[in-house]
């Protein structure tokens, strides 16, 4: 089959790595890759977000299968578009794709169908919604309502804190037009979890059970990001606690959007709060999380590429996954700055030494090649350092060892990715 992937982070990394190993492969393409996508397959120099490109592209080379990776082409359609012009593709249509492109159409399905989530309210003028966090007790979380690269959401310890987040994103429009309107949330305690399951409209496959950490500091401090680590398996996604996920609030998302008309069908990840009256729902994202994508093509023993077709087909409920017992850790590795205004072309070495470490992977997610072949840094998170181990610990062992050998002085990472896994494993 010949292949397009659409995308240029870790998480495409990630998926072209699985892919290529895929014997129903015959090629593979990314638009638009990175330097570590291009060890893959070959990359075309068109945006994510090109719905019209893309679908020509697609059309011209002949593409047998279409695997959109970032939320803002399927939120733009490109899905949609692919299906007119006669295109299987992996991922929701646009009127689906809402359930990650609209924070307040997302609480509204929950709160409709009885889906356990935080209690909430939606804004669309600033006045309204200081007067709601005035009234309210602190902290309290502000949501963009729309697409912000996973960063348009604060957690307000103060009333000043809120109210210039308020302004911040209604006012002065930091994410653009994803701030026009707000969703404010109750502040949630717990342990946060990441479920992904597969979906062909119908029915969802829990896939391997994976969790980030999404702020920016040790000890899960400073603000948010798109992922600073993950590892899988997660030891408190117990199989009791997969199949309370499942029957509360996987399934009758799914069955919800059928029911309005909007079948999903891909990849449906679940930012879950694990409190003491049980998981709740945060947020949902329409594609696979990264870097948890990362840890899961780690640990899948499984042929990727056939899960995928599966779920485009409607024809998950006989299918099965194989995941390898081991723990997989990733750490992400990001330009100093992160995720405030950061450097772009400092010079990264010394990925030869890691390539020759047993059980390490590096995912390549924001780097380009200059000219003369040297590997450049060319985003805000920059690398994913991931490694297999036994368990988490030896994983994180592992995959912090190859963090050492790579020579990026402009660059940061954590230090505690796995921090909660281990204090379990040292508990028992």
């Amino acid at each position: 089959m010949r292949i397009l992937v659409v995308g240029s982070g870790g998480r495409e990394h990630a998926l072209c790595w699985a892919i290529a190993a895929s014997p129903l492969t015959t090629k593979l393409f990314c638009a638009p890759g990175n330097a570590g996508i291009a060890e893959e397959a070959e990359c075309v120099p068109i945006a994510a977000d090109n719905i019209e490109r893309l679908t020509g592209f697609a059309v011209e080379q002949k593409i047998d299968f279409v695997v959109v990776g970032p939320e803002a082409p399927l939120v733009l359609g490109l899905v949609d578009r692919l299906a007119e012009a006669g295109i299987k593709a992996f991922g929701p249509t646009a009127a689906a794709a809402a359930l990650e492109g609209s924070k307040g159409f997302m609480k509204d399905l929950c709160a409709k169908h009885q889906i356990s989530t935080a209690a909430y309210a939606r804004f669309t003028e600033p006045g309204p919604a200081k007067a709601y966090v005035a009234g309210h007790p602190l902290p309290v979380v502000v949501k963009a309502d729309g697409l912000a690269a996973g960063k348009g959401v604060v957690i307000a310890e103060t009333l000043p804190e809120a109210t210039a987040a308020i302004d911040s994103m209604m006012a002065d429009r930091v994410f653009g037009d994803a701030g026009a309107e707000l969703v404010i949330e109750e502040f949630l305690e717990g342990e946060e979890l990441s479920f992904h399951a597969l979906v062909d409209g119908k029915t969802a496959l829990p896939l391997a059970s994976a969790q980030d950490h999404k702020r920016a500091g040790e000890g899960d401090t400073g603000p948010n990001t798109g992922g600073m680590g993950a590892y899988s398996p997660a030891p408190a996604a117990t199989a009791v606690l997969e199949a309370e996920i499942m029957g509360a609030i996987i399934q009758p998302t799914v069955a919800a959007m059928a029911a309005a008309g909007r079948p999903f069908k891909g990849v449906l990840y679940a930012g879950l709060m694990l409190t003491k009256a049980g998981p709740k729902l945060l947020e949902y994202n329409a594609r696979f999380g990264d870097p948890e994508c990362q840890v899961m093509c780690l640990r899948l023993m499984s042929d990727l590429l056939p899960a995928l077709l599966a779920a485009a087909d409607g024809a998950l409920d006989k299918f099965q996954l194989r995941w390898h017992p081991k723990a997989a850790l990733t750490v992400v590795m990001a330009a100093e700055g992160y995720p405030g205004p950061y450097k772009k072309g400092t010079e990264i070495r010394g990925l030869d030494q890691v390539a020759e470490m047993a059980e390490a992977k590096v995912f390549h997610a924001g780097t380009r090649r200059a000219e003369d072949g040297r590997l450049l840094a060319d985003g805000g998170r920059v690398l994913g350092v991931s490694a297999l181990g036994k368990d988490v610990a030896e994983a994180r062992e592992r995959a912090y060892r190859a963090v050492d050998a790579i020579d990026w002085p402009e660059g940061f990472c954590r230090r505690d990715i796995g921090w909660r896994a281990i204090a379990r494993l040292e508990d028992r």
